[in-house]
């Protein structure tokens, strides 16, 4: 599925965007989205603490759940194009809201953000499809789900089936584990999310995140990534949201990326073509390297965080452009996406108590004067902050700041990336050291 070399620019004006979300994700694809030349004003619904320092960004005091009160924003500002960044709104169906007001948007429908919203139905469309993924069984009971242990005595990946923000996955080591990790979600541990489970056999191999734009009937692929779930070094603790991440990921080259679109990435989109989903957005596909090839660990329907942060610095500024040729089923009269030829690193600083219990309201200082602009190669983005009625700068969420950095090699760009890190400093800051030791120098590691 190809895109026609000749791109006559004949798309609406872009003057007005609304990006919906207040994480680190939101505030790298602002970022990256003022720098098209057309565009005028990025409002940030909500925004967070570090909205303040994008120019020509501004927040709005409107919680990404409140789908009303959006539409009335986008009335008011004349939005040209809405980016909607978590999974929660899109799952609760506000793109299809946003359509119907004749609002162009990025960021499926309820109907396609079931590729994350439910495990088993997105693992039913990858059989349909043939998609190369790992062996699953669903189950809607704890004594189901002991059974399906019991027959094959051997540790399973436990997913909870509907969302739980990134934290609803247990990869056993141990058939025990395997054993608690289904009692636990039916107990309620992910809340509704976790009344229906899958279980997944363990597959082995390096994981790779790439990330497809569709506008429907065609897509463009970003560079691929690789982020870290595990919160302490060495791959060891609680899976997380994500603590840093790299990209251009050399574990899959233009042959290898030309494979995954072949194998994975057309095969979904035509599925759920059959199924009448028009899907315009991101699918987000969470691979695994086997011996036998790439397998589908998940989909996500949005941009994935941090890899986000870590792409959006390498985006040429026409990406606003493509993500609204996109929303308009328009992907062959966008101007084709260009990438920077760097590396670009990512490490998460996170709350005192994260993932389980995330503390707020400690101090943030920050002595690092980051110039936002292009051209700087080091940014700082806020995800879990905001500011009191004096001012101060304080945390608000598990995951606090992400620094990224861009070099000529993973090494200098880590460098760079720690470098700032140091520069920052609240209460129970916590964050790895070893984001990106697969690329990174002996002596950095």
């Amino acid at each position: 599925m190809s895109i026609s070399s000749t791109r006559p620019l004949s798309l609406p004006p872009l003057r007005n965007l609304l990006v919906v979300g207040g994480g680190g994700r939101e505030q790298a694809l602002a970022w990256a989205l003022r720098r098209c030349p057309e565009v005028g004003k990025i409002w940030i619904s909500p925004g967070n603490a570090g909205t303040v320092n994008l120019q020509g960004c501004d927040s709005l005091e409107v919680a990404e759940g409140d789908h009303g009160g959006l539409i009335r924003e986008c009335r008011t500002h004349n939005i040209d194009l809405v980016v909607i960044g978590p999974e929660a709104p899109l799952a609760a169906g506000l793109a299809d809201k946003l359509r119907r007001e004749g609002t162009a948007v990025f960021g499926p429908g309820a109907e396609g953000a079931q590729l994350e919203a439910s495990k088993a139905w997105a693992k039913q469309l990858m059989k349909e499809a043939g998609v190369p993924t790992a062996d699953h069984w669903t189950v809607t009971s704890e004594e189901e789900g002991l059974a399906v242990v019991q027959q094959l005595r051997r540790p399973l990946v436990v997913k909870a089936d509907g969302l739980a923000a990134g934290k609803g996955v247990t990869v056993a080591d141990t058939v025990d584990e395997t054993t608690a990790a289904i009692h636990d979600a039916f107990e309620g541990r992910f809340g509704s999310a976790g009344e229906q489970l899958v279980l997944e056999e363990r597959l082995c191999g390096p994981e790779v995140s790439v990330f497809a734009l569709c506008d429907g009937e065609q897509m463009v692929l970003l560079p691929p990534a690789q982020d870290h779930k595990r919160l302490n070094d060495g791959d060891h603790g609680p899976n997380t949201g994500g603590m840093g991440a790299y990209a251009p990921a050399p574990l899959l080259d233009q042959e290898g990326l030309e494979q995954v679109r072949k194998l994975v990435m057309e095969p979904t989109l035509e599925a759920l073509r059959n199924r009448g989903i028009q899907y315009r957005g991101v699918i987000y596909a969470g691979l695994m390297l086997t011996k036998e090839g790439p397998r589908v660990i998940e989909f996500n329907c949005r941009f994935g965080d941090p890899e986000c942060q870590t792409l959006m610095p390498l985006m040429g500024p026409e990406l606003a452009r493509i993500l609204q040729a996109c929303a308009l089923g328009r992907l062959a009269e966008a101007p084709p996406l260009t990438s920077i030829e760097l590396c670009s690193a990512c490490v998460v600083s996170a709350a005192d108590g994260y993932p389980d219990a995330p503390r707020k309201g400690d101090p943030i200082e920050i002595s690092l004067n980051v110039d936002q602009s292009e051209y700087q190669q080091l940014q700082l983005f806020h995800a879990g902050t905001r500011h009191t009625f004096d001012g101060v700068l304080e945390t608000a969420g598990g995951r606090v700041l992400a620094m990224v950095a861009q070099a000529t090699d993973f090494d200098q760009a880590f460098t760079k990336a720690y470098e700032g890190l140091m520069q920052v400093r609240y209460e129970g800051m916590q964050f790895r050291k070893d984001i990106g030791h697969q690329v990174r120098g002996p002596k950095l590691s």
